[in-house]
């Protein structure tokens, strides 16, 4: 699969993840920032990789989104941009 087809992909299943994220319990788990910014925050990057070609050897979206939920340390500017 191509890099912008995996990243319109992505796009589409982090909307759902945010949709479905239930803001309450969000909030009780991580520090004050909503799920939209968090998901969008984490969309960024990941974009960023798939575009370096980090995950040039996944087939799918979904197996994107499972390995950065597995280790976010894939995600060279996780947490640098706060």
């Amino acid at each position: 699969m191509n890099r912008q087809e995996l990243i319109d992909q992505v796009k589409e299943e982090y909307a759902s993840i945010a949709a479905d994220a239930d803001q309450q319990h969000f909030h009780q788990t991580t520090t004050e920032i909503t799920s939209e910014a968090y998901y969008e925050k984490l969309l960024n990057a990941v974009i960023s990789e798939i575009k370096k070609g980090t995950f040039d050897n996944c087939q799918t979206s979904s197996e994107i989104i499972y390995k950065v939920a597995a280790d976010k340390s894939i995600l060279s500017e996780w947490g640098n941009n706060d």
